[in-house]
């Protein structure tokens, strides 16, 4: 089966050397052309002169990409080149809505569409421990799974056409908590003039423990936000979520968490750093902190 992938950025462009270890990428297809020849001559693989070039010459198409209009746009240019019986797995983080709808689209193709957004950092990608959330024909899901795990260490299948995003949905809220939790308390430590490094690894080792702790813990202390998840993109999910409660017209107070941070994210965002990993949520709890001290 050979494959293709739309999307070089934090997260496709890992995705994209660990299929070509495996031997499988065929194509590859992005925007940004000075990106795409850096994978060229990394991956020995050629570039798609436009994405229907990709979507006739590959049998299993990746996308992952940043919102929901550009997936849809990416589809609209893949049609041309598709035929029945191709499959289109999406790993980006979109609303429910556009998923079934682009499902929709290439129904009309004969093309299968699982939407399966993951977890795992831009380190799940690299070192393909990413977790993915799928929804869509289990069948398709069970055809395509020897591919998946060339990209990732667990793979669920959740559903029906859109369970993916909707699991998704529930990590992203579930991911601001623990941002918020976090970093809010190393701000707390801070201010208590503790030796952060050994807070880090004194509750690393205990009941609060997390990927986020471990992972980021050490970064935000050196005020290091360049790696990792964009504050921007963290912020866009969290809209999705909001919107999805609207849907179900769910009371916004149910939902604090999602408020609370896309509150918080707005702030970094209008000072600049939304292209910044969402662990630097730290630099704002720590100014608050010494706000509060100043008084």
């Amino acid at each position: 089966m050979r494959a293709g992938i739309i999307g070089l950025g934090a997260m496709g462009g890992p995705i994209a050397r660990n299929l070509a270890r495996a031997d499988i990428l065929h194509r590859i297809w992005t925007r940004d052309i000075a990106k795409a020849d850096v994978y060229i001559n990394e991956l020995q693989v050629k570039r798609a002169t436009t994405p229907a070039q990709l979507a006739a010459e590959c049998d299993l198409i990746f996308t992952c990409v940043s919102k929901d209009e550009d997936l849809i746009e990416v589809v609209e240019k893949l049609m041309p080149g598709l035929v029945s019986k191709k499959v289109i797995v999406d790993l980006s983080t979109t609303s429910v809505d556009t998923a079934k709808y682009v499902a929709e689209q290439l129904l009309t193709k004969g093309v299968e569409f699982l939407d399966s957004p993951v977890s795992g950092g831009v380190e799940g990608a690299a070192h393909a421990t990413l977790v993915l959330m799928i929804g869509g024909s289990k069948a398709v899901y069970e055809q395509v799974k020897p591919i998946l795990e060339l990209i990732s260490n667990k793979q669920i299948h959740m559903g029906k056409t859109g369970d993916g995003q909707a699991t998704k949905a529930v990590n992203q809220i579930m991911a601001a908590g623990i941002n918020q939790a976090v970093t809010e308390a190393l701000a707390f430590a801070n201010a208590l003039d503790l030796n952060l490094q050994q807070v880090i690894e004194v509750t690393s080792a205990g009941a609060a423990s997390n990927w986020f702790l471990k992972h980021r813990g050490p970064t935000l202390v050196r005020e290091n936000y360049d790696t990792g998840f964009k504050l921007s993109l963290h912020n866009k999910d969290l809209e999705i979520c909001r919107k999805m409660s609207e849907s179900l017209t769910i009371d916004q107070k149910l939902l604090p968490l999602v408020e609370m941070t896309r509150n918080h994210y707005q702030q970094l965002i209008d000072s600049g750093y939304g292209s910044k990993d969402i662990s630097c949520l730290y630099m704002l709890k720590k100014e608050l902190f010494l706000e509060e001290y100043r008084k």
